[in-house]
């Protein structure tokens, strides 16, 4: 049987998922994000975006 791990762990775990998740999409979001005058994509944020868009 596979040991539980301690709720305060799981809340630690969380945590840090959550902060990284926020680093991360914080840090495409500038990266990507440069104009709000316009809602076409330009051809650098379509090339970025691109693989978010495939189904496989």
């Amino acid at each position: 049987m596979a040991a539980q791990i301690p709720e305060s762990d799981q809340t630690k775990q969380l945590k840090e998922f959550l902060g990284t998740y926020n680093k991360l999409t914080e840090s495409c979001y500038l990266d990507c994000v440069k104009d709000f005058t316009t809602t076409e994509l330009n051809d650098a944020l379509a090339t970025k975006a691109e693989p978010f868009g495939q189904s496989g």
